[in-house]
């Protein structure tokens, strides 16, 4: 049985930092991409950013939307089977609900094409 259990949200003030966990079990998290998603009160869930599985022909290569490149950095524990998301210079805009979720494709490729969803975590910017 696949899940995906997200935690490390939380209230942060404008300009730091936090680090999201995705804990993945039921599969090997290597052999397919992993993506992470946002939704802020009143609006549609946007994707953030994802790692290609570590057996396509990107080999773990990472994307991010325009609005938190150079400050989100996506990564991969495979011994530990969790995706993190490192999030910094964190701004209010940031505030949203954030999603880890699986493509469940074998040897998938970023964009995530999701099959499974986590649960989510809150994560607020605010002073």
């Amino acid at each position: 049985q696949v899940q995906l259990v997200e935690s490390g949200g939380g209230l942060v003030q404008p300009g730091g930092s936090l680090r999201l966990s995705c804990a993945a079990s039921g599969f090997t998290l290597n052999y397919y991409a992993i993506g992470w998603f946002r939704q802020a009160p009143g609006k549609e869930r946007e994707g953030v950013s994802c790692i290609s599985s570590s057996i396509s022909r990107s080999n773990g290569s990472t994307d991010y939307a325009d609005s938190v490149k150079g400050r989100f950095t996506i990564s991969r524990d495979s011994a530990k089977s969790t995706v993190y998301l490192q999030m910094n210079s964190l701004k209010p805009e940031d505030t949203a609900v954030y999603y880890c979720a699986a493509d469940g494709r074998y040897g998938s490729s970023c964009p995530v094409r999701v099959t499974y969803w986590g649960q989510g975590t809150q994560v607020t910017v605010s002073s």
